[in-house]
């Protein structure tokens, strides 16, 4: 007589409804993370499309893989 029905009845589809949008939110942070934390190591093609052949040429020259000659060659055929 106390009990109307046997079961969890509709509480249960809330239930499985939470359930599975707690591991869909648990599974979206974690591929978050990850994709951030591989975003911030690898270098942003950005900054190379931005830089000027000029200061591309400093550098090498900078390192030493080209010599001045070329570097002077180079800043003459780019002025």
């Amino acid at each position: 007589m106390w009990y109307m029905h046997d079961g969890w009845g509709w509480w249960m589809v809330f239930g499985g409804i939470w359930m599975l949008l707690f591991w869909i939110a648990i599974i979206w942070l974690v591929v978050w993370g990850i994709r951030s934390i591989v975003r911030h190591r690898e270098p942003r093609g950005d900054n190379l499309e931005k830089r000027n052949p000029l200061e591309i040429a400093r550098e090498r020259y900078a390192k030493g893989q080209i010599s001045k000659e070329e570097f002077d060659q180079i800043r003459k055929d780019l002025s």
